[in-house]
Parts: C-alpha cells; sequence; structure tokens
C-alpha cells in the first residue's frame, strides 16, 4: 500500500514538472502536491510583506500598508519567482491604539509570533525569509529582530529588504508630484490604494482632517525622541496631504519598486554567504575562548 502511494506521488510530482504548470506565488494558493516544487522554484525564498491595522486618515482603509507591501511582493514575484507568506498584519501600532479599527498586540507577542512564523516557514524548507516591510512603525521593531537572530542556532537566514524607487521611474515621477511632505495616508500612499483598490478610497472625505505636524515636542531639542512622538505629531493619523493623489502616480511607485525587489531577490537567491556565516558564527559561539583575535 506504502509502495503505491508513493508511486503515485511520483506520478503526481512528474506530471506536474512536465506540465510546465505555473504556480501561484501566494503561499496559501498553493496545493500539497505543489508545494516542494514552488519551494523549489523559488530556490528556498519566501516573502513576508508586513504592515499593521491602522487608521489611515478617514479616506484610506485600515489595511492600506499590508495591501501595499502584498502587491509589491506580488508584482516582483511575478517577474522573479518566490513564494509570498499569508497576510501578515501583526506589526507594532502601540502608539495609535486611541484609533478605532487598531490591532496592536504585546511587544512580547509581536516578537515570538514572527520568530515563530520564520520558524514555521524554514521548516517547511524554505531558509532565506525576506521581510518586506511598508509599515514605519514597524523599522525599529525589525531592526532589533533582525540582531536577535543572533540569539541562537537557526539553519535559515532573515533578511529585511527595502524595495526604493530606480532612478529612471523616479524622473517620471517627480514632475507629478504635487506634494512632498507627510507620509502616511499623504498623496504617496493614497496613490498607491488608487491604483489598486480604488473601490476602497474615500476621496470626499481626504480633506476632513489635517495633515500637517501639530509640533506639541517642539520645544525639546532635535536629537530627542519619545515613544510618544507620533501621537504628539498626528494624533489623527495623517501625515501630508491625501488629494494631490493619482493612479498614475500610484502604478509608477509600484512599479519601480517591484522592479527593484526582483533585483533585491535575485541577490538573495545568489546569497551563500549569509548562512555559511551564521553558522560559523554560531559554531565559535560555542568555544569563545578559542577564537582567534
Amino acid at each position: 500500500m506504502k509502495s503505491l502511494f508513493l508511486a503515485v506521488s511520483v506520478l503526481i510530482i512528474t506530471s506536474i514538472k512536465m506540465s510546465g504548470q505555473n504556480f501561484p506565488t501566494a503561499w496559501e494558493d498553493l496545493s500539497t502536491p505543489d508545494f516542494a516544487l514552488a519551494v523549489e522554484k523559488s530556490e528556498g525564498v519566501c516573502l513576508l510583506p508586513m504592515g499593521a491595522i491602522e487608521k489611515h486618515s478617514q479616506h484610506l482603509p485600515l489595511s492600506t500598508d499590508i495591501s501595499i507591501a502584498r502587491e509589491i511582493c506580488r508584482r516582483a514575484a511575478a517577474n522573479e519567482y518566490c513564494i509570498i507568506f499569508p497576510y501578515f498584519y501583526a506589526g507594532e501600532i502601540l502608539y495609535a491604539n486611541h484609533q478605532p479599527g487598531t490591532i496592536a498586540y504585546s511587544p512580547e507577542l509581536l516578537l515570538k509570533l514572527l520568530d515563530e512564523t520564520c520558524k514555521e516557514i524554514a521548516r517547511n524548507g524554505i531558509k532565506k525569509i525576506v521581510i518586506v516591510n511598508c509599515h514605519g512603525g514597524n523599522s525599529s521593531f525589525l531592526a532589533y529582530f533582525s540582531q536577535i537572530q543572533n540569539a541562537s542556532p537557526r539553519d535559515y537566514a532573515v533578511y529585511l529588504a527595502s524595495p526604493s524607487v530606480p532612478p529612471d521611474f523616479q524622473e517620471k515621477i517627480t514632475p507629478l508630484r504635487k506634494n512632498t511632505i507627510g507620509g502616511h495616508a499623504d498623496e504617496v500612499e493614497t496613490s498607491y490604494m488608487l491604483a489598486i483598490r480604488p473601490e476602497l478610497v474615500k476621496m470626499e472625505r481626504v480633506s476632513i482632517e489635517s495633515g500637517v505636524s501639530l509640533n506639541r515636542l517642539q520645544h525639546l531639542p532635535n536629537n530627542i525622541t519619545t515613544g510618544i512622538k507620533w501621537y504628539a505629531d498626528h494624533p489623527n493619523c495623517y501625515s501630508g496631504d491625501g488629494k494631490y493623489a493619482s493612479s498614475t502616480l500610484g502604478e509608477l511607485f509600484f512599479e519601480g519598486r517591484s522592479r527593484n525587489l526582483v533585483e533585491l531577490i535575485k541577490a538573495i537567491k545568489a546569497d551563500t554567504i549569509t548562512i555559511q556565516l551564521q553558522n560559523e558564527f554560531f559554531q565559535k559561539s560555542l568555544t569563545p575562548l578559542n577564537t582567534k583575535e
């Protein structure tokens, strides 16, 4: 019976390979027989797009950041195949707890959830995990998460990727920009959402609130910061002016950043040094007195 099962499995896998099937890039859309082949096709690379569930003024949905991150990943993976992890909305967003709809987990749970997620990805045969973040509040959290990868041995590597807009795309974008301040529910984020989810954008609400900073901590020197800074400046979770947004601008941003992400994915696929150095580091950490200066 076991030999029959193995024979059927081999037949299924062989037929899939011979069919030249295009695999879905989304982890959750893969069937079980396809998954191992998708890992092989991806060269063991998985993108983990990150954002948060938070207010984006009154005209954009709570899902804005994660929607942008997933779309950048989707476009990149369509050109350089890799697997995209399911919707991961557990981001650092405690500073928006006063706004309806915010999903803010404890710091301890955030770290444990992301760590366990990476371990589960690796357990499924993927050894290069690429976190693609589109939420400013995650920046410090992810920098710390990256550092604590050195806490204990692991057979996978975590990469933080920040896809940027290439110069040739920037040349097209600059003349279209009408407002360059902000960064949250502003011209750029609103343009992103007009390009992919226009039905969720409520442009009639774009000017109900102001995106101008309140500067309530301006009495402090510039080289002093505090966790309440965002709330002090932008308690309504709006920075910039979304009324200048356009789907054309959004498309340019998406295409530019996804093209750059393709290049980052290629570099990660070709990288053999990171895991090698990790293994060396963990081995030497067992006997630090033997480390040669």
